[in-house]
């Protein structure tokens, strides 16, 4: 089976998002461009490390490249919702950040969930080990789906404050806890299980 590499460089919009209510959501990474629409799903907590890496990225290629930090112009912030039809075309596995000197730019890579099954064979052949051993040297992502996006450091800024927005949009955190409130009722363990 053949992967796919979807790359937008650089794409036309580039926007986090999610589909459903607090508490049901489901994170969505959205590339659009050259009239293709990518949508790839991943983690509450990926989306928030990569706003998290996203930032401290930029902030080191100022601090060893001398690239410009801009704020994120108003003209670039986006508070439209998802492009539909958000069609999932993987689940997000691995994120990868780098930062191009030659274009000043940002390139993030959203890499798809591989299958984790590994067989384990008891016994057999020594020839069929050094072969297997072999297999499992080469690089395990190259033949996984992903989606690459190339940012000028302006849009790399404005994509961090909406995926912000986006992650703070949730459940509001318990006050006692951190855990995240429920409408129906919230077991706290700071009150020994009883509902807030």
């Amino acid at each position: 089976m053949t992967h796919q590499v979807h790359a937008f460089e650089p794409p036309e919009r580039f926007v986090a998002g999610t589909v459903g209510p607090p508490g049901e959501r489901t994170f969505f990474l959205q590339a659009r461009g050259g009239g293709r629409l990518v949508s790839v799903a991943l983690e509450k907590v990926q989306m928030s490390l990569l706003a998290e890496k996203l930032e401290e990225l930029l902030a080191e290629a100022h601090r060893r490249f001398g690239a410009e930090l801009p704020e994120a112009p108003a003209a670039l912030s986006d508070n439209e919702p998802l492009d539909t039809p958000v069609d999932e075309e993987f689940r997000v596995g691995t994120l990868g950040l780098a930062y191009d000197v030659d274009t000043a730019t940002v390139v993030i890579e959203a890499i798809a969930a591989g299958e984790a099954e590994v067989e384990v064979e008891l016994g057999g052949d020594a020839e069929l080990a050094e072969e297997d051993e072999d297999e499992e040297d080469e690089e395990p992502d190259d033949d996984l789906d992903r989606l690459r996006v190339r940012l000028t450091p302006a849009a790399a800024r404005a994509f961090i404050d909406r995926a912000r927005r986006v992650l703070a949009a949730g459940r509001p955190p318990c006050p006692l806890c951190g855990q995240p409130l429920d409408p129906r009722g919230h077991l706290c363990p700071r009150h020994n299980g009883y509902h807030r």
